[in-house]
């Protein structure tokens, strides 16, 4: 039973299902009427196929981050840090919806500052009610606080900015997202107390209603304010969970999509030097224009991989954790 928050008379074992079904019917009556103000798509001149997302509704991930942010200080305990994590979660999403609805797209240099600047108040706000701490084949390793700090800002600033490279297609990052937070959902469940899997069960709620309006051929896109927030909330999970580097295999499928282009373009950038030179990025971009994939083959064989590496790390880390 909970001690505070609405839900403090209903048994723990349905509160995520009662979270999850909150999320979703009040993201899909948002989305069903979408306020006027959204932005809309202009397009990307660079994507495969970006002139099908001219003219959507851009920016969604407004409202679901917003519905997520408001059922959790219903429905959920309250607690000084679980604020701070919403907080924070609010600005990831703010940023990337100023982004989406401004003429010029922000500079790379300002968005990645600004991922830095939340990566850093995250940690600080983790170390603060957290040990330093992560569990590695079933042991718990103290790691000196510096080095868990500056471990954590690249964890947070890698997930905010892969997810956000893997929203290209239409329903893969919400698809991929959902099976990853799953994941942390049940690692926590029981140990992580009630927020973790409570707070992952409605952002699945959330993603699932925005999904239902998403799914090739799309209405409406996240852009920035969704997918900057949910690299954010992942990260948050993985840190929360006790097994940060369950982020790799929970992850991985996102890591590889958006991350190799990433990796591409820092040391193009920077150094000169040009890997995958016949490879696309994001890797969607070349299954797609240099395989042939269908956008609704990319999303299903991407959840498919993600699925199967989540339900490997899930048993390995079960495992070793009993």
């Amino acid at each position: 039973m909970l001690t505070s928050g609405i839900l403090y008379q209903a048994p723990v074992s349905l509160i995520p299902f009662i979270c999850m079904a909150a999320g979703f019917l009040l993201t899909f009556l948002l989305l069903k009427w979408p306020p006027a103000f959204l932005p809309r798509d202009h397009g990307r001149a660079y994507a495969v196929n970006g002139e099908k997302s001219q003219g959507k509704l851009r920016g969604v991930g407004l409202l679901f981050v917003l519905v997520f942010m408001l059922l959790s200080l219903i429905l959920l305990p309250l607690t000084l840090e679980y604020a701070g994590y919403l907080a924070l979660l609010f600005f990831s999403m703010l940023f990337g919806y100023l982004d989406d609805a401004a003429k010029t797209p922000w500079s790379d240099y300002l968005k990645g500052t600004l991922d830095f600047a939340i990566s850093v108040l995250t940690m600080a706000l983790f170390l603060e009610f957290n040990p330093a701490e992560l569990v590695i084949f079933g042991r718990v390793l103290q790691i000196h606080p510096i080095l868990y700090f500056v471990l954590g800002i690249v964890l947070i600033w890698t997930s905010v900015n892969v997810v956000n490279c893997s929203d290209g297609v239409d329903g893969l990052c919400g698809s991929v997202s959902v099976v990853g937070i799953a994941a942390f959902g049940v690692l926590t469940m029981g140990w992580g107390g009630i927020n973790i899997p409570s707070g992952a069960a409605m952002m699945i709620g959330c993603l699932l209603a925005y999904l239902w309006f998403n799914l090739s051929p799309s209405s409406m896109l996240m852009g920035d304010a969704g997918s900057r927030a949910i690299g954010f909330f992942l990260a948050v999970l993985a840190m929360k969970s006790g097994h940060p580097l369950a982020f790799v295999p929970f992850c991985l499928v996102m890591i590889l999509d958006g991350g190799l282009g990433l990796v591409k373009v820092f040391f193009l950038r920077f150094f000169h030097i040009s890997f995958f030179k016949n490879t696309r990025m994001p890797l969607h971009d070349h299954f797609r224009k240099t395989k042939g994939w269908s956008d609704t083959q990319v999303v299903g064989r991407y959840v498919i991989l993600q699925a199967l590496l989540c339900g490997a790390g899930l048993g390995a880390v079960l495992f070793l954790h009993g």
